[in-house]
């Protein structure tokens, strides 16, 4: 029998994390990469530069609404690309190709003990005018694999602009 709710009533408690995925986003008329300055509020790593994303929520899995129903199972079809255009939306105003290409991942601890699962992507830009979310970012910067390293940015940060450089020059050469 499905779900009717969404519970951690049955869930493991050490087994709970958030689920946070990054999105690293190419320039390709400039091939250079979009970076964010933290605003000073933040929990984690306030005032450093990094880059798009989000915490992946209960209300991003209406169960009135899966996009399948698979035996027993409700299933939401291409939630972490749902989760990073909407959130370069939010905190950059930008739109982004869905042809996610993924970089790594980290498991993290925040200040307030929260455990993080974070998974870091790379996209091609596809168009907006930058506006900062207020209250999250207060700057932005594109940059390439060199100029990266002149801002003081999220630990990674410089090797996934690299990384991400790389590969889309990669596959568009």
């Amino acid at each position: 029998m499905k779900a009717d709710t969404i519970s951690l009533d049955k869930a493991k408690q050490d087994k709970l994390f958030y689920f946070v995925a990054n999105v690293v986003i190419y320039r390709a008329q400039d091939g250079r990469c979009l970076i964010l300055k933290r605003d000073e509020r933040e929990i984690a790593h306030p005032g450093r530069w990094a880059t798009p994303g989000g915490k992946y929520e209960w209300k991003d899995m209406p169960i009135d609404k899966p996009t399948r129903i698979n035996g027993d199972v409700i299933d939401f079809e291409d939630a972490v690309e749902d989760l990073l255009v909407r959130e370069s939306k939010e905190e950059a105003n930008v739109d982004i190709d869905t042809a996610l290409h993924y970089i790594n991942s980290v498991a993290f601890i925040r200040p307030d003990g929260v455990p993080v699962m974070l998974v870091k992507f790379a996209a091609k830009y596809l168009g907006g005018d930058i506006v900062p979310e207020k209250g999250g970012f207060t700057d932005f910067a594109w940059v390439n694999a060199e100029e990266v390293k002149e801002y003081e940015c999220i630990d990674g940060i410089h090797e996934e602009v690299a990384k991400t450089i790389k590969h889309f020059k990669k596959h568009t050469e």
